[in-house]
């Protein structure tokens, strides 16, 4: 039932005062003679009387307090664990008595009033009407975020219990025997807790990622059941072929064995292998004798060639910055000291190269050769004009004198980012020595670092980037830079600010030029056979500016070579094409588009992993749900139990709820007042003129 109350912020004796106001107010005018007659007259005095009374009234405050009742009867909700382990692992004429039995269950609790829902491990908009037309092809179980969801989800609306048919096999998430549930937990057991004579490989480990040509450690471990002094067969394939297989006798002792391959990584990319024990005679299943592997196959280390014509404390700072990457290895080279190695340098550092003094002329001719991008140390022994000659997006004229600044960072160059600490430690930096005179930036340099003198900051660049063109260069104008990174590790452990920019460099220099104009990828480098995978799509104009609504052909295909096709267009706010979900396995896509009259194309290649979560663990855990009733005050049933779980359901007596809302709002708020006001008295004006008001 809804109520209406009306209150006031005063005495309500004060709307005595407001009717008498209203009184006076009227007899004052309408008690004269008038032309009209007296029922007019009257009319007219009551229009009066009620507007004033009113707008009088209206000075107290008055407030509108209304009250909403809503009754919510009962609900109960039958959780169903709809995961691919139920219908594999469970009798399948107990499974649908089981099902049969909770439908038959939830109609009837419909006839007495309940309302009742049915929910999966999927999305609750995706789970179906009836609980015998669900599909159990779930492929992890997390159980604790259906029932987290259903509480979640029945906030505030009368929620009975919950009804939970599951084989209590867990494998995603925290156990929801850990967890609080309002709610009463009525759990229904299926499926087998004796143990099965089994062999299956509980899971692979290694590593996602190696480098190519290199050996890498790929484990196996091996869990048996029953199957003790047992010889296995394990083997390892790629592409169907066979690269590796090994005779492992199970030990009865031990349940959980280590099987080791060494793989060699060959080629570049993705690279799927598979791993399988042989079926011995006798396994309940053979669903987990397989497990794939998928590995990015990767080029070697990035190569770092640091090169100077004398020895300096900066290439020793340098390197062991360039080294805080794993990825990155140095090759030093000092005339007379090491030799230079022949080999394809990803980039070079060059340590006052070209010099005043003769040797590092090796180093430059390789740099120039092989179009290597460097990274230029200027410094006393720097030959300037060799320097500008190389066109590495500085020029600098000077007449050799030097200056003493400290660096400031650019706010403008966005292509990398440093710590958000760097503006104050730069600040800590001793100055550093710099080539005086005229520096002129060539159009495709940008500004890392600015130089200041004292507290000016100045327009003259300490360190600048080549960004644009055919090769990538950096120009730092200061020699003595290990003093930089001695002075912050001792203000702060590590020289993290440093180490950063000189990898970032390292980083941004090594990266190949990107002219595409049409880039289409996956938002994932992996997905799971449960994913839905969705690309990404950018176009680009000649002058690689971004444009939309190109129509683009996207073509995955997998490795039977199947194809299939997609066709999206890509928009400024889009998010791209969703392909769905796919099974496992290693894919290569192509995507290809007509931008301006010219065809362009793309393509890579992404993973999909089979999860194959359900086929480890045949053997249910009843006990885990025998806790979940416990915890609610509740009893674990069994299929052959479900009419004692309907009489106990009907027998708690669930009732009604009554839920009461309250809103309380200002009377002048009311906006149709307002007009029946107005309308009060355009009428009293129109009656008094049409009757000759004077």
């Amino acid at each position: 039932m809804n109520s209406f109350r009306l209150v006031t912020t005063y005495s309500p004796w004060l709307i005595l005062a407001c009717i008498v106001v209203g009184l006076l107010y009227a007899w004052l005018l309408y008690s004269k003679r008038t032309p009209w007659p007296k029922s007019i007259n009257y009319m007219l005095a009551a229009l009066r009387f009620v507007v004033v009374s009113f707008l009088c009234f209206l000075l107290l405050g008055p407030l509108v307090r209304y009250v909403a009742n809503t009754t919510v009867p009962p609900t109960i909700v039958f959780a169903v664990d709809n995961s691919q382990s139920v219908s594999l692992f469970s009798d399948s004429v107990q499974l649908q008595q089981a099902t049969q039995g909770l439908q038959a269950i939830r109609e009837r609790l419909q006839d007495e009033g309940y309302n009742t829902e049915v929910r999966t491990l999927a999305a609750a908009d995706q789970s179906p009407q009836n609980i015998t037309e669900v599909n159990y092809g779930a492929e992890t179980t997390n159980l604790s975020q259906l029932l987290s969801g259903v509480q979640e989800d029945y906030t505030g609306q009368n929620l009975a219990g919950v009804v939970l048919l599951s084989d209590g096999i867990v494998n995603q998430g925290i156990s929801p025997g850990y967890a609080n549930y309002n709610f009463t937990l009525y759990p229904v057991a299926v499926g087998d807790t004796i143990p099965k004579r089994d062999v299956l490989i509980a899971s692979l480990r290694y590593n996602k990622v190696n480098y190519s040509g290199n050996r890498f450690p790929l484990e196996v471990e091996l869990q048996q059941e029953g199957f003790g002094g047992t010889a296995a067969t394990v083997t390892l394939s790629e592409n169907g072929k066979t690269i590796e297989r090994k005779n492992v006798t199970l030990k009865p002792e031990q349940p959980i064995q280590q099987v080791p391959f060494q793989v060699l990584a060959g080629g570049l990319g993705k690279r799927h292998y598979e791993v399988q024990v042989q079926p011995l005679q006798g396994e309940f299943t053979t669903l987990n004798n397989t497990k794939h592997a998928y590995i990015d196959v990767v080029k070697g280390k990035i190569k770092v060639l640091v090169a100077a014509a004398a020895p300096h404390p900066d290439i020793k700072a340098i390197r062991a910055a360039i080294e805080t990457n794993q990825n990155y290895e140095t090759e030093l080279f000092i005339p007379g000291l090491t030799e230079l190695k022949q080999e394809d340098y990803d980039v070079a550092v060059l340590h006052q190269l070209p010099g005043r003094v003769p040797g590092g002329e090796a180093a430059l001719n390789l740099v120039r050769q092989k179009k290597v991008p460097a990274l230029y140390i200027l410094g006393p022994q720097s030959d300037l004009n060799n320097y500008n000659r190389l066109n590495a997006g500085v020029n600098i004229s000077t007449s050799g004198q030097s200056d003493e600044v400290t660096a400031v960072v650019s706010g403008n160059f966005t292509t990398f980012n440093l710590p958000e600490a760097a503006g104050d430690r730069l600040q800590q930096y001793p100055p550093a020595s710099v080539p005086f005179g005229d520096v002129r930036l060539a159009p495709n340099t940008e500004v890392v670092l600015y130089q200041q003198v004292g507290r000016v900051r100045t327009d003259k660049p300490l360190l600048a980037v080549q960004t644009a063109g055919d090769s990538r260069n950096a120009t730092l104008l200061a020699s003595g830079t290990w003093q930089w990174r001695i002075m912050e590790s001792a203000n702060n452990e590590q020289p993290e600010v440093y180490d950063k920019l000189i990898t970032n460099l390292i980083q941004l220099l090594s990266a190949p030029r990107n002219k595409k104009r049409l880039n289409v990828y996956p938002t994932q480098e992996e997905y799971t056979s449960s994913d839905e995978i969705r690309f990404n799509a950018e176009a680009y104009n000649e002058a690689l500016e971004p444009i939309y609504g190109q129509n683009i052909t996207l073509r995955i295909t997998n490795e039977d070579d199947e194809t299939k096709s997609f066709n999206f267009a890509n928009g400024e706010n889009q998010a791209g094409v969703n392909i769905g979900t796919l099974p496992g396995g290693r894919y290569t896509y192509t995507a290809s588009a007509s931008i301006n009259g010219q065809q362009q194309q793309d393509k890579g290649e992404f993973v999909v992993e089979e999860l194959q979560l359900e086929a480890l663990n045949a053997v249910a855990d009843h006990t885990l749900l025998y806790q979940l009733a416990s915890n609610t005050n509740s009893k674990l049933y069994y299929p052959s139990q479900l009419q004692q779980l309907e009489q106990d359901i009907l027998s708690s007596d669930h009732k009604d709820v009554i839920y009461s809302s309250e809103e309380l709002s200002d009377l002048v708020d009311l906006k149709w007042l307002f007009f029946l006001l107005l309308g009060f008295v355009c009428i009293e004006w129109f009656v008094r003129k049409f009757n000759g008001s004077y």
